[in-house]
C-alpha cells in the first residue's frame, strides 16, 4: 500500500522543478513573518526566563519554610510549579509578540 518510491520520486523532483517565480511582493511578506516569528520567540523566551526566577524564589522558599508545602510539595511539585509559569509566560508573549507585529506589518488597501 503507498506509492512505489521510482514514482514518489518522480512527483517530487516535478514539484521542485516548477515554473513558477515568487514575486518580490511575496519574498518581503516572508521576511516580514520570519521576523515576527524571531522577535516573538525573543520576547518569549525573556518573558519566560522572568517568569522563572519570579516563581522559583517564592516556591523554593515556600516549599522549606511553610509546613503545608513542605509536606505536600517534593521536588516534582516545585519544578511543575516554575515550569507551568514559565511555559505560559513564555508561549503568551510570543503570542501577544507575533499578533502585535502581524498587524504592524498588515497592509490593508482601501478600495475606492
Amino acid at each position: 500500500m503507498g506509492i512505489p518510491s521510482e514514482l514518489r520520486d518522480l512527483l517530487g523532483n516535478s514539484r521542485s522543478k516548477s515554473l513558477i517565480i515568487a514575486s518580490p511582493v511575496e519574498d518581503d511578506k516572508a521576511l516580514r513573518t520570519r521576523q515576527c516569528t524571531q522577535e516573538g520567540v525573543r520576547a518569549g523566551t525573556k518573558a519566560a526566563a522572568i517568569a522563572c526566577v519570579v516563581t522559583a524564589v517564592p516556591t523554593l522558599i515556600a516549599a522549606r519554610t511553610i509546613p503545608w508545602a513542605k509536606a505536600n510539595l517534593n521536588y516534582t511539585g516545585q519544578a511543575l510549579v516554575i515550569s507551568a509559569a514559565s511555559i505560559a509566560a513564555y508561549f503568551i508573549t510570543a503570542d501577544k509578540t507575533i499578533l502585535e507585529c502581524a498587524r504592524r506589518n498588515a497592509h490593508y488597501k482601501s478600495s475606492p
